[in-house]
């Protein structure tokens, strides 16, 4: 059912400082976010620079998503390789780029993440400027949009509280957490079939762990907690950069890297597990209190076991109904939690099936539907 049922469609551009495709996670959530606003009925434009990318191919097809709204390519000057002050010149040129598109013509919203670039937009005449913030910025950029801005979208309660306290007006923000697409994990597929496709071995248990190896993400505590595990069960890690990868396999020997996999093949990744892990650091602010990660809707909608760091992050969505939750950096705390999953089979397969259920109402159209809500109350039916 469509948000916009009155009147004339909204026309939304979506401006994303991003390379397309790209290999990182927030590709997905950017592409998945213009497919739900449009299934509301609004029409989206995503404007994105045209950047140099090593993944060829349609974005539609590469992220799996309805050809329902257009993707725009400006011209940049394309230095971020170059480092800081590289990536602050394409950074200035696309920002100039996109203003120059869009002034000139009729637009509803200007949703985006990137204050430096919603900034200038700000200036235009535009009905709404809708920021999504990540990672807790506060520097004088986004001051000035902590003001300009019609909605502050935030994706967890902890970014959120962080705000509050620099004194944002309470009813400009709202949470919207991350979210998954749940059609994409009804599949009919085996783990058998799963691991073959892998080239996993059927004979052990494998404790998956899928995404982006930065440190805050936890990855050392996962690497380290392999020591503390049987020879039956083994660690399998999907992503990372294939020049890091072979002094990752030869430091962790004990842990199988498979490397980057595509987002279309993420559900069926999943079903190669018996546990699915989410190690977060206990000791970065982002992931401690800001950070929703995409990882943890598509291990909920799978209908796996989960273990997971316990941190307030995580625990706005999870508990222990639906995870095992450890003790953050402890490579004991996470073998041990992985093991107990193994002792209490009946516990976790409820876990799983009550995360699923759970998940049901984190769908990229729910998530859509609430910002639009946020942004457009005044074309709510009442």
């Amino acid at each position: 059912m469509s948000f916009f049922t009155t009147g004339m469609s909204k026309k939304i551009y979506y401006v994303a400082n991003m390379r397309l495709p790209t290999e990182k996670a927030h590709g997905v959530q950017i592409m998945k976010m213009c497919e739900a606003f449009a299934r509301q009925g609004a029409i989206v434009e995503l404007v994105v620079p045209n950047r140099r990318t090593h993944i060829t191919g349609d974005p539609f097809v590469y992220y799996g998503v309805e050809e329902n709204f257009s993707i725009t390519r400006l011209s940049v000057i394309d230095s971020v390789s170059f480092g800081r002050l590289g990536f602050l010149l394409e950074t200035l040129s696309f920002a100039v780029s996109a203003f120059f598109h869009i002034r000139g013509t009729y637009a509803d919203a200007i949703f985006g993440r990137d204050e430096t670039i919603l900034f200038p937009l700000s200036f235009l005449s535009v009905r709404k400027i809708i920021w999504e913030t990540h990672t807790g910025a506060w520097n004088y950029v986004a001051r000035k949009m902590s003001k300009r801005a019609s909605a502050i979208i935030t994706i967890s309660q902890g970014l959120k509280d962080f705000y509050l306290k620099h004194g944002v007006a309470k009813e400009k923000l709202f949470v919207a957490h991350d979210g998954v697409d749940l059609a994409d994990y009804e599949i009919s597929l085996s783990q058998k079939e799963a691991r073959a496709h892998l080239g996993l071995p059927d004979g052990k248990r494998i404790a998956l762990y899928v995404g982006r190896l930065d440190g805050w993400k936890g990855v050392d505590t996962l690497y380290a907690s392999a020591h503390f595990l049987p020879e039956d069960i083994m660690h399998v890690v999907i992503g990372g950069d294939d020049k890091d990868l072979g002094m990752l396999r030869e430091m962790h020997p004990k842990v199988r890297f498979l490397g980057y996999r595509p987002y279309t093949e993420l559900a069926r990744n999943l079903r190669a597990a018996d546990v699915l892990v989410l190690p977060n650091n206990g000791k970065n602010e982002i992931s401690v209190s800001f950070t929703s990660p995409l990882k943890l809707f598509a291990y909920m909608a799978s209908g796996l076991p989960i273990v997971a760091s316990d941190l307030p992050s995580l625990r706005e969505i999870l508990d222990e109904e639906t995870a095992t939750l450890v003790e953050a950096d402890s490579p004991l705390a996470l073998a041990e939690g992985i093991q107990r999953v193994f002792s209490v089979p009946q516990r976790a397969e409820i876990h799983g099936k009550n995360a699923k259920q759970k998940v049901q109402a984190y769908s990229w159209e729910k998530r859509a539907q609430a910002i639009l809500v946020q942004a457009f109350p005044e074309e709510l039916d009442v």
